[in-house]
C-alpha cells in the first residue's frame, strides 16, 4: 500500500444544481465518488472550543461536508500537518486512509456530514497518536 500524505487528500466539487427554490448536491457511488458509501453519519452542537475526531484509520476513505455552517479539518502523515477550512456544502474533503485527522474551530451551528466507504470497525482506528507515529514509520 502507498504510504498516504497530507497532500493525498483534496477538495471536491460534488456538485451544485441551482435554482431560485434552493440550491441541490448530490454525491453518488461510481459517480462523483472514489468509493462506495457505506455509512453516513454527521456532527453538530459541537461545542465553541470543543475538536473532533483525534484518530487515523487503516482502511477507511471519507468524504467530509460542512453541510451547515463552517470548520477546519487538520490533517497530520506524522511529518507533515495541512489545515483545511471547509464552508460550502457543494465542496467534499477526500481523507485518504492512514492519516490522523481532527476536525475543529467549528461555527455556531455548524454540521459536518461524512460519507464513509467502510462499516463502523472499532479495529480500523488509530486512537492514540504515539501508535499513530509507530504505524507511519
Amino acid at each position: 500500500m502507498k504510504a498516504n500524505t497530507v497532500f493525498d487528500c483534496s477538495i471536491i466539487d460534488v456538485s451544485k444544481i441551482t435554482s431560485k427554490a434552493g440550491n441541490l448536491t448530490v454525491a453518488e457511488n461510481n459517480m462523483n465518488m472514489p468509493f462506495n458509501v457505506k455509512r453516513i453519519y454527521y456532527l453538530y452542537d459541537v461545542p465553541s472550543g470543543e475538536a473532533r475526531g483525534g484518530h487515523a484509520h487503516y482502511e477507511l476513505e471519507q468524504y467530509i461536508i460542512a453541510a451547515s455552517g463552517s470548520f477546519d479539518v487538520v490533517l497530520d502523515d506524522g511529518i507533515n500537518r495541512r489545515r483545511i477550512s471547509l464552508n460550502r456544502p457543494n465542496l467534499a474533503l477526500h481523507i485518504v486512509p492512514g492519516l490522523w485527522r481532527e476536525l475543529d474551530n467549528f461555527s455556531s451551528g455548524s454540521i459536518s456530514m461524512v460519507l464513509a466507504s467502510h462499516l463502523y470497525d472499532e479495529k480500523d482506528y488509530i486512537r492514540d497518536y504515539q501508535e499513530f507515529l509507530v504505524y507511519k514509520r
